[in-house]
């Protein structure tokens, strides 16, 4: 993507938010699918996958590793799989641009087989730590051949010949390097297991249950999980319907909280409760969210949501809840900052590692749009008082979220909020100005 040409974008507050709408397909799972789909033996499908750069880069680096990966005119993406170790050796650097997930997913899996292949990205991810899902992988018994200081991108990696299995305790709650571990251990003979002392996104392990693995995971300790894999299965070849993604779902919803008279309906939502994080702390503020329907979707439960316009009050969001709403604390901040009274949200270290330091970069967007903001340690407090003057230029950072969060801020403050850059959005939701204006947004 060429960086150099900024396109800004500018918020305004206008009429209210109303329609229905289905969000783009969870990017989470639309990684997961093709990589497991391209790990099985035969041909798989994919429905309602996210076409994002970060996925479609994923749909890519499948195909350079010897998938047969093609869509179809009405967009069922179909995946001929290579079998578990059965990958091909790349003839050129895997690009996952500002992919952290795709390229952490692929190192993985790439670990338990007796290639070589060198994975690269963009400005911003090669920021990101890979060091964390390395270590793992070197003891499973791939080599690190070349890497950039830190054990970041670019880098290359020597998959194991004969890839031994792990019993791997985490230290931090990723549930990229949990899925780094047990994509890398399908190749290992016997048992790997991963555990987390707090338990992270599940889709992983849904995922291979679904492709035919066997799986186990059990409560481990207080708030964490043990997951058991069974390595060295012949995976099955499985039809996969990706739901509405509920983080991108949380840019809209917090938008029709937030703007009065608003009254939208998302169809199709994932209710993992490992990512419900974000729907659970907006009803304790006074979010008016109504699940209309809920059903089985698959390997996930899905439902549609009401959302109307709420008078929201500050809470303290516990350090435990981190895991399930992760990339979501951006635009609770927004939602904080709309709400009367103080939100303290704690434990939030990891944001400081993810497409830029979204600890400093939330506080940055609301200190520039008139909003008392602190970070103590490794909380975010913001004091809300239930409207916002706005009027900032907000600094994106080639950061999705960040960009995504401050366009709805715009919505509803005072003043229109203006971000540098909105390229970036493409990278998980690629029709957001589209969908948006389709409810009423004025985005110009």
């Amino acid at each position: 993507m060429n960086t150099t040409a900024l396109t800004p974008l500018t918020a305004r507050r206008g009429g209210p938010l109303q329609g229905r709408v289905r969000v783009p397909g969870d990017k989470s799972i639309s990684h997961r699918a093709l990589i497991l789909a391209a790990m099985a033996v035969g041909e798989s499908t994919v429905t309602g996958l996210l076409e994002s750069e970060d996925v479609l880069n994923t749909a890519k680096a499948m195909s350079a590793l010897g998938a047969k990966v093609d869509r179809d005119k009405d967009g069922v993406w179909r995946v001929r799989g290579v079998g578990v170790g059965g990958f091909a050796e790349p003839e050129a650097p895997l690009d996952f641009g500002n992919s952290g997930t795709g390229c952490r997913l692929v190192i993985g899996a790439v670990a338990g087989c007796p290639i070589k292949a060198s994975f690269d990205g963009d400005a911003s991810l090669r920021k990101r730590p890979m060091r964390r899902i390395l270590d793992p992988l070197e003891k499973m018994g791939a080599q690190v051949l070349e890497q950039a200081e830190g054990g970041r991108l670019p880098l290359t990696l020597q998959g194991a010949r004969d890839p031994l299995p792990l019993e791997y305790e985490s230290q931090v709650p990723s549930a990229q390097l949990k899925s780094a571990v047990l994509l890398a251990g399908l190749a290992a003979p016997g048992e790997t297991t991963v555990i987390e002392a707090e338990a992270t996104r599940d889709h992983t392990e849904r995922l291979l249950k679904h492709f035919g693995a066997k799986i186990v995971s059990k409560p481990h300790g207080e708030l964490g999980r043990r997951i058991t894999l069974q390595g060295q299965p012949e995976l099955e070849p499985a039809d996969v319907t990706v739901p509405a993604d509920p983080s991108s779902a949380a840019f809209p919803m917090v938008a029709a909280l937030i703007v009065p008279g608003s009254d939208v309906v998302f169809e199709n939502v994932m209710m993992n409760p490992l990512r419900t994080g974000l729907f659970t702390t907006l009803k304790e503020m006074g979010a008016k969210i109504e699940v209309v329907e809920k059903r089985d979707g698959g390997a996930e439960e899905v439902a549609d949501l009401r959302v109307t316009t709420s008078q929201l009050k500050g809470v303290e969001v516990p350090p435990e809840r981190a895991p399930a709403m992760i990339d979501e604390y951006l635009i609770l901040g927004v939602a904080a900052a709309f709400a009367n009274g103080t939100t303290r949200m704690r434990g939030l270290k990891e944001l400081r590692v993810k497409e830029s330091d979204r600890l400093e970069a939330t506080a940055d967007m609301l200190r520039v749009n008139g909003i008392a903001v602190e970070i103590e340690g490794d909380d975010l407090i913001v004091h809300g008082k239930g409207s916002v003057q706005g009027g900032g230029e907000v600094k994106t950072h080639m950061d999705h979220r960040i960009a995504m969060s401050a366009l709805v801020m715009g919505l509803a403050s005072e003043q229109p909020v203006r971000i540098d850059d909105s390229a970036f959005i493409a990278t998980s939701f690629p029709d957001f100005t589209g969908l948006m204006r389709g409810l009423g947004a004025d985005l110009a």
